[in-house]
Formats: C-alpha cells, sequence, structure tokens
C-alpha cells in the first residue's frame, strides 16, 4: 500500500459505562500513536445496583462526555481544528449510551467539516493489537468480553469471517453473574479472579460445556447454573468456599477456552498455510491472567504467538476507536451524518466491508 499522509483521528467511546475519549496519530507508515488516552469509569454509580444500568449510563455520559473530550486534546496538545477525523462507536452497546457519543460526533465532524466514522465496537476491540504491536493480517481473534465471546478470522480491516461465537451467556457475563450470586460486587470479573487465587480448584467438579464437540462455540449458561446449584447445596458459604467455588469456576473456563483455542489455531493453520499462527485477545477478559497463561501455553504448543493489548486497551477506551477510525480512513470508509445508532452489530455484517458506507 502507498504511504499515506499522517492522520489524527479524535475517538469517542461509550457504549456502556466508560465515558472515554482519545487522539490517535496514524503516521505515513501506518503506525499509531496514542497522543491521550482519558476513560472516565462510571463503577461507582453502578456499584450499588450490581450491574449496569442503562439510563444511569446515558445519563452519565451526557453529563461527562464534552470535558473528556476537551481534556483529550488537551493532552494531545492538539487544538480541535487540526483533527482530521472524528471517529465514534456506532454499536453494539447499549442504546442510549451510543446515541450519546455518536450524536457528538457528528456535531464536531459537521461543525470542523471533517470525516465522520462510525465505527463497530467489536472492530475497534479486533484492531487494537494493530495499534499496540504493529501486527499483520491474517490473525486469530479471540474477543472476549462483558457481551460477546467469539473467535473471529481478521483478514484485513472490515473483513471479517465468525468461526465460533458463545450461544448463550458471554464470558465476561458468567463472571458477573457468578460475582454477583456470591455477593463480590461489580465489577465481577477480577473479583471472581481475586478469590480464585486462594481457592482449591480440584474441591468442585463444574462441567464444561461443549468441550467434546467438534466446534467452536462456547456455552456457559450450564457452568453458570451448576455454580448456583453447588452454592444453595453447601449455603451458609464461607469464604473459603467462595474461594474454592471461583477457582472450580475459572479451572472450567479456562479449560473450555484453552481447547477451543487448540481447535481454531489448527483451523487457522488449514486456512491460512504460510502465515504464521497469531491469536490476539481482546475484550474486558483478556486481562484475566489465568485465562491468559493457558492462551499462552496453547500458542506456544501451536508454533504461534499471542498477543493481549495492555489492559487498559483491552477494557473500553476511546483510543481503540480512534485507531479503528483512522485504519477505515485509510480506505475512504467514512459515514454521513444520517447514520443510525445500533444496539446490535455484528462483525462480520456486511456493512463492514470497507469502502461500503
Amino acid at each position: 500500500m502507498n504511504k499515506q499522509a499522517p492522520s489524527h483521528v479524535l475517538g469517542i467511546e461509550t457504549s456502556c459505562d466508560e465515558t472515554a475519549a482519545s487522539v490517535v496519530l496514524r503516521d505515513s507508515d501506518g503506525l499509531g500513536k496514542i497522543l491521550s488516552n482519558i476513560v472516565r469509569s462510571q463503577i461507582g454509580e453502578h456499584q450499588p445496583y450490581g450491574g449496569v444500568v442503562p439510563e444511569l449510563a446515558a445519563r452519565a455520559h451526557v453529563v461527562h462526555l464534552d470535558d473528556i473530550v476537551a481534556r483529550a486534546l488537551q493532552e494531545a496538545g492538539l487544538e480541535l481544528s487540526k483533527i482530521d477525523a472524528v471517529a465514534a462507536t456506532a454499536g453494539p452497546g447499549l442504546i442510549g449510551g451510543v446515541l450519546v457519543g455518536l450524536t457528538t460526533a457528528k456535531a464536531l465532524a459537521a461543525a470542523l467539516g471533517k470525516p465522520l466514522i462510525g465505527v463497530n465496537h467489536l472492530e475497534a476491540h479486533a484492531l487494537t493489537a494493530r495499534l499496540t504491536d504493529n501486527i499483520a493480517f491474517p490473525y486469530l481473534l479471540l474477543l472476549v468480553s462483558g457481551g460477546h465471546t467469539q473467535f473471529v478470522a481478521v483478514r484485513g480491516v472490515g473483513d471479517y469471517a465468525l468461526w465460533g461465537t458463545t450461544i448463550d451467556d458471554a464470558l465476561g457475563e458468567a463472571f458477573d453473574k457468578v460475582a454477583k450470586m456470591l455477593s463480590l460486587g461489580h465489577p465481577g470479573g477480577p473479583a471472581v479472579e481475586e478469590a480464585a487465587k486462594a481457592g482449591d480448584a480440584t474441591r468442585f467438579k463444574f462441567p464444561r460445556p461443549l468441550l467434546n464437540q467438534d466446534r467452536l462455540d462456547f456455552s456457559f449458561s450450564g457452568l453458570k447454573t451448576a455454580v448456583r446449584l453447588q452454592a444453595e447445596k453447601i449455603a451458609p458459604l464461607g469464604e473459603d468456599d467462595i474461594a474454592d467455588i471461583c477457582a472450580g469456576f475459572q479451572h472450567s473456563v479456562t479449560d473450555i477456552v484453552s481447547s477451543r483455542a487448540a481447535a481454531a489455531l489448527e483451523r487457522f493453520g488449514r486456512e491460512f498455510p504460510g502465515y504464521k499462527k497469531k491469536l490476539v485477545v481482546a475484550g474486558g477478559v483478556a486481562a484475566n491472567q489465568a485465562i491468559a497463561a493457558v492462551l499462552e501455553d496453547v500458542a506456544a504448543r501451536a508454533d504461534g504467538r499471542l498477543v493481549v493489548p495492555p489492559a487498559y486497551l483491552c477494557t473500553d477506551n476511546g483510543a481503540m476507536v480512534a485507531w479503528a477510525g483512522a485504519e477505515r480512513l485509510v480506505f475512504g470508509a467514512v459515514d454521513e451524518l444520517d447514520m443510525a445508532a445500533r444496539a446490535r452489530w455484528p462483525l462480520d455484517d456486511k456493512s463492514m466491508a470497507v469502502g461500503v458506507k
């Protein structure tokens, strides 16, 4: 590809309970640099409810987004007029929050006369490793978050093939629900991981759904139910009981993820002969150290490479949105100001193809 002019892209992320904005530079060689990355978490507002309340999340975005954008520009040392494009998450996500960010981006793009890029939140996760590690296409993506658990073959910008997904709960959702039933608080994933460190993973034998089936799909609903039944059986729970349940649950999860990842890398080798096997893990659950450890082992056994972006770029942030916008801007894949926000938007949707508005 010919060299492109450097571009500064403002990215806005409001799909759930983080209000975030970032400025990213994509240089003429296609390398990225984060100039600013401001994230305001709403964990404190939602903790009393044990989960994210959509109306509260959207309201907080309205209150704080303008300030977050201003801080991102200030930290980047860039005037708003110097931005080359404005990117914002246009879906999937909580529709109220998505609307706040996308509407703000539209207003900025219209006022500045700059391109608008409506970013698929999942694509932003999928391309983050290219920002952090300059990884080349193709590669295998394991997206693990509160709302998604799937294997995706990433063949290029806007070119994705879904190989496997959850048929019920996403992995992040399962962690959160286990945490809630054990009264570990919100967010659940880090709480379960921490409790598991002190637990005996062999005390309880929890199921590993779909493990022996020849497919790359996931199922966590049955595992979650087994945890609930076991907790009810031995109630009231002491600290050791909670730790052992968390350890057993996480051990089942790592077995499932390890088996699926090995099969997915084997398929990658068949479908992309001549390319080194590369497994990229993205999404909030990618920060789980137990999962990262088993995936490191799987990648090594497959003579492949595991890439996990820094934890602060695995959770929702504006830098990944800005980078996805910069990647799409190279192809002229910009959007009209009447672009609609989408609560659901599969990563392999045909609308993702570059050059298609």
